[in-house]
């Protein structure tokens, strides 16, 4: 097979626009062609993303590329040839690498198959072509659904596609989003009312709040809010919400007590300050008045210890925090060093 035109990396001479260079086998080991990227991704990422079947033919059955090689880096992120040909919205081209070994339930780094590719980015044709070859349309690799990728990129016809494949409207994304949560964040209007009408709960139970809730919160938001209430959600679930705020504050200390074990100081006493407005508690600003102190702000730290003391502890487990804190004092005209436990 003679080789077609494959692409190569833009250069500073072509001003970005990209070229174009005909290869023959004179040219050497043109396998060499897959060391060239662009943000991670080889030559068949790009003719695979264009739909360029000749293209990818003759890279795959000449210079055995590999159909479920993974791109590397923060562009590509890990997705796969066969993965970005359902971006380019050519079938064939999809069948093709299908054809030859492309993984259907593969994820990249993202947990997105082959058929979240096309969901979200909107590709009709392939979505229903995946769909006819067996793939299941509520695959979830940890990170979603197709259907919740699609209300995430607006793409409401392939919203409809997969509802009429029978999608689950209320998979709940990781205990804190669902699809038509995903939507309304995105305001896609076109795609609440399909999810609503193929039975989405419009209280999206599980979820850390209430789409209702949501979009009461902030403003622009009067035709959803309207759409919501024509659905009959439940305003009245003080039950539940009482739940998801204590959900939500859990999540967000978790957060921050990981950027304190990353030594990430400033930014977890950023986020200690809204776990303490979602709720005060001894154990946040015990926490937050060591982040302090290690960030050198030493009234911060001795502030939030005496906070401490103001707050409920009963019911709390117990445990007795030590802390330093080297000050000057101007009375005394020389540093000193106070000390004080807590037991929280």
């Amino acid at each position: 097979m003679a080789a077609p035109f494959v692409y190569l990396r833009p250069t500073v001479e072509d001003d970005g626009t990209g070229i174009v260079k005909r290869l023959t086998k004179r040219n050497g080991d043109l396998s060499a062609l897959f060391s060239i990227n662009t943000n991670g991704c080889n030559v068949l990422h790009l003719a695979a993303c264009a739909g360029h079947l000749e293209v990818c033919r003759y890279l795959v059955e000449e210079l055995g590329g590999d159909v479920n090689a993974p791109g590397v880096g923060d562009t590509a992120l890990g997705a796969t040839p066969f993965m970005v040909s359902a971006q380019s919205g050519d079938v064939a081209t999809v069948k093709y690498f299908l054809d030859h070994g492309g993984d259907l339930v593969k994820a990249d780094d993202k947990g997105r198959t082959v058929l979240h590719h096309a969901a979200g980015i909107g590709c009709c044709k392939v979505t229903e072509f995946l769909l006819s070859k067996g793939v299941p349309v509520d695959i979830d690799c940890g990170r979603g659904t197709p259907l919740f990728w699609a209300a995430n990129n607006e793409q409401d016809k392939t919203v409809k596609i997969l509802l009429e494949h029978h999608a689950n409207p209320n998979i709940i994304i990781n205990g804190t989003t669902s699809p038509l949560m995903s939507a309304l964040v995105y305001r896609s209007l076109k795609c609440m009312k399909l999810l609503i009408k193929a039975g989405a709960d419009v209280n999206c139970n599980g979820s850390m709040l209430t789409p209702l809730l949501l979009a009461t919160m902030h403003g622009g938001y009067t035709n959803f809010i309207k759409l919501l209430l024509k659905a009959g959600p439940d305003p009245n679930i003080p039950d539940d919400e009482q739940r998801h705020l204590q959900r939500r504050k859990a999540l967000i200390k978790s957060k921050a007590d990981t950027a304190f074990k990353q030594k990430e100081y400033k930014i977890a006493t950023k986020i200690y300050d809204l776990a303490i407005a979602h709720g005060e508690s001894a154990t946040l600003y015990a926490n937050r008045s060591v982040c302090k102190l290690l960030i050198g702000d030493g009234e911060g730290a001795l502030s939030d210890a005496l906070m401490c003391e103001c707050c409920d502890l009963i019911g709390q487990k117990l445990a007795t925090v030590k802390l330093q804190l080297t000050c000057y004092s101007r009375s005394m005209n020389k540093p000193v060093m106070l000390s004080w436990t807590h037991t929280i």
